[in-house]
């Protein structure tokens, strides 16, 4: 069976255009490789599938949450609509195992990165708008991201963590977190960042990842960590009740 009516058939959509299905699925490394075996690759339907992800969302989130302003609305899309948002939603699906990779890209572990399953997803979304028009594309992805449309959780969690930290330093002196480079390793396609956080001018976390993106995201989520540690044990000191009084209105945590 092809990838692409393999995937038809997981999720359960009428679908006509075997061959568009199959163009979703196309990433450039293997057209490179495979020159004859397609009609193009993702790229344009990844274009067209990112405004009809961000429009089905923003229509469902409008509905959910009437009582949420414009900016709390943008966070909560933005939290379903991001890279790695829309990697959770390709996972749901395994969408990584019938994407049609170059060699080289399936070694490096393509059908596992964010940055690729999320372009893949969009891909996906655009070739079911094409095929099958705009009320069932939107049930799909309305169904398929009800998790997370059904999350009310408070806007600073919706947040990255990254710009909670910055949301942090700012309140508390104005200033923006600083990401250090401490070592960048490996070839050009297999990178390996490793980047430090300074925050009020002192270390306060160490991330890795395979962009520096990733790494200062995962730095600024071990401070954010620290910082709630310190606050904590400093709390555990206050003694009084006029200082407990105090620290009842102290600055909330990050």
């Amino acid at each position: 069976m092809r990838p692409a009516a393999a995937l038809a058939e997981r999720l359960g959509l009428p679908v006509r255009d075997i061959d568009l299905l199959e163009q979703a699925l196309v990433h450039t490394s293997w057209l490179h490789e495979h020159r004859e075996s397609a009609r193009g690759h993702n790229e344009r339907l990844e274009f067209l599938g990112d405004v009809v992800i961000n429009l089905a969302i923003s229509e469902a989130l409008y509905a959910a949450y009437p009582d949420d302003d414009e900016g709390l609305l943008s966070t909560r899309r933005a939290s379903i609509v991001s890279t790695t948002g829309l990697a959770r939603l390709a996972g749901r699906i395994d969408l990584g195992s019938v994407l049609l990779l170059g060699e080289g890209e399936a070694q490096r572990g393509g059908r596992r990165r964010p940055s690729l399953l999320a372009s893949g997803f969009e891909a996906l979304a655009g070739a079911i708008y094409l095929d099958l028009g705009w009320e069932k594309t939107r049930a799909w992805l309305t169904a398929l991201a009800a998790p997370e449309l059904a999350n009310d959780a408070p806007s600073l969690l919706l947040k990255s963590p990254k710009s909670r930290l910055q949301e942090y330093t700012q309140r508390r002196t104005g200033g923006r977190p600083d990401y250090r480079i401490l070592d960048a390793s490996g070839p050009d396609h297999e990178k390996l960042f490793r980047i430090e956080v300074w925050v009020d001018g002192r270390p306060l976390g160490v991330g890795e990842g395979p962009s520096r993106r990733t790494a200062e995201t995962a730095a600024a989520l071990q401070a954010l960590d620290a910082i709630r540690r310190e606050r904590v044990t400093s709390s555990a000191g206050i003694s009084s009740a006029d200082d407990r009084r105090s620290s009842s209105v102290a600055e909330p945590l990050p």
